[in-house]
């Protein structure tokens, strides 16, 4: 077994097809703008892409999503019969992604072993959620994974290496030449570039190590002052419900299997991208509260009298109702502790006062919508990465809808597949 939760897998490539036209972006993307997948699919047409591999989440509760998936498994088995994939055997790659904005992101593509992650409420494994998990999401995916044959990952997981000493130093270089180069194209939809690169075994092998030594307990209690706590080495970045979905589906998988074949067992493992939360180009993005068709005329009221801070310390906010805005800082022995009250009170005075909620990304947005009638809102604060870990460490999973990393083009493009 590994040193640790992250290894090489074998990895399955696309061959003789344009690989901006197999990659397609993360299936949880651009769900309210069918427009963008009705315009994905015809730049597609009849080629080789992994959008015939995906069932995007705008289609999850359509009338024949059934039927959708047979054909999305049929598809798979026929791209594996065809040969059209071909396997990289105990590969780890080196990811280098041009955002739409011009930064590079790092990345390591392997798989994670899902006995060491749990998306339950007070988990203490070494993989972990970092957001509220919605169970009642994971049964339709279940759905598409129960029967597929091969695995696409839109998964990015987080480690927390401020000294940058474990994927920042593959891509010089002097590292590279010890590599060989696997693909580069550009992506569909303003989805920059992407190349990867496969690292020696040597290389891998010092990476399992390094991540190994991040999991060592008086490293992690010397790091973030836990003392006796269990230790956090993996944080889920994006991918949440999808990671859930492969340990809800291992479950079911290991109670048909001998000890000794659960050991090694594909569904035993998730093929993720791992990236380092001090990368540069990793941007967080608070995503705001807006409620609709209620009563706004005392919403500033309550909700300052709700959410103040009375210390002077706190994380800070605005309050909104139409041209009204109020700036204040919220009270929270952490970032996650704040945000699950402010849930709390929008969900208390939606009972009380009628009306919905709903998530905005986009600060002009969120104004906007905040300004009509009957409509007020919470801009939400503004969350520093490096608080990630500490929070989730010392408050649990932050709540749904805490935070959105980068903007959706820039999200991960299916490309590498892996048997199942």
């Amino acid at each position: 077994m590994s040193k640790t939760a992250f290894s090489p897998a074998n990895i399955l490539l696309p061959r003789e097809c344009g690989l901006t036209k197999w990659a397609v972006v993360a299936c949880d993307q651009y769900t309210s703008q069918p427009e963008y997948w009705e315009r994905v699919d015809k730049y597609v047409g009849d080629a080789p892409s992994t959008l015939r591999l995906i069932l995007p989440e705008s289609k999850l509760e359509s009338n024949n999503v059934d039927q959708e998936i047979e054909k999305i498994n049929h598809t798979m088995e026929q791209y594996l019969a065809d040969g059209r994939l071909q396997e990289l055997e105990d590969a780890m790659l080196l990811l280098e992604r041009k955002l739409s904005n011009g930064k590079t992101r790092l990345g390591l593509l392997g798989k994670l072993d899902l006995e060491q992650y749990s998306y339950e409420k007070g988990s203490g494994t070494p993989i972990r959620a970092t957001e509220g998990t919605v169970l009642s999401r994971i049964p339709p995916r279940m759905k598409v994974r129960r029967n597929a044959p091969i695995e696409l990952p839109h998964i990015m997981v987080l480690i927390d290496d401020p000294q940058k000493e474990i994927i920042e130093p593959l891509a010089t270089d002097k590292a590279k030449k010890e590599m060989s180069g696997v693909y580069m194209t550009s992506l569909m939809e303003r989805g920059g570039r992407i190349a990867a690169h496969l690292l020696s075994k040597k290389q891998a092998e010092k990476v399992e190590d390094q991540l190994a030594a991040l999991g060592d307990p008086q490293r992690f209690a010397e790091t973030y002052h836990a003392e006796g706590k269990p230790v956090l080495v993996y944080a889920m970045g994006d991918g949440n419900h999808s990671f859930a979905t492969a340990k809800a589906h291992w479950e079911n998988v290991k109670k048909t299997l001998t000890p000794e074949q659960q050991k090694t067992h594909p569904a035993r493992f998730a093929l993720c991208e791992l990236v380092n939360i001090h990368d540069e180009s990793l941007l967080f993005e608070p995503i705001h509260r807006v409620l609709f068709g209620t009563d706004a005329s005392k919403w500033m009221q309550a909700a300052e009298a709700a959410l103040a801070s009375a210390d002077g310390s706190g994380y800070a906010i605005s309050l909104i109702a139409g041209n009204q805005r109020r700036d204040i800082l919220a009270k929270g022995a952490s970032l996650g502790e704040a945000i699950a009250a402010m849930d709390t009170f929008c969900a208390a005075y939606l009972a009380e006062n009628g009306g919905t909620v709903d998530y905005i990304h986009g600060d002009d947005e969120a104004l906007d919508l905040a300004a009509g009638d009957g409509c007020c809102g919470i801009l939400m604060p503004r969350m520093d990465k490096t608080e990630l870990f500490t929070s989730v460490l010392r408050s649990g999973p932050f709540p749904k809808k805490s935070f959105s990393i980068g903007l959706g083009a820039d999200k991960r493009y299916y490309l590498e597949c892996r048997k199942l």
